[in-house]
């Protein structure tokens, strides 16, 4: 699922958001009678949760990698 296909509200929400959300959905499809269509609507909402979650580490790990890569070429500058 690409990043324009999940919802602008959802792309707003830091990690620890869109997790807690996850498993406020998890909650409610586990402990209460909700229909088939809402049950549906839920998860998908909580996919789209999760892929905004996978984009934004991988946006972490791509900015770890640029400081690290800077951080050793300044290193290897000062030797």
């Amino acid at each position: 699922m690409k990043s324009k296909n999940i919802p602008a509200d959802i792309k707003l929400k830091s990690i620890t958001e869109a997790q807690d959300e996850i498993k406020e959905i998890i909650n409610n499809l586990e402990n209460k009678d909700v229909n088939l269509s809402e049950s549906m609507d839920k998860f998908d909402r909580m996919m789209h949760l999760n892929n905004h979650i996978q984009e934004q580490f991988k946006k972490k790990l791509k900015e770890i990698k640029i400081s690290s890569n800077k951080s050793n070429k300044e290193h290897n500058n000062i030797k």
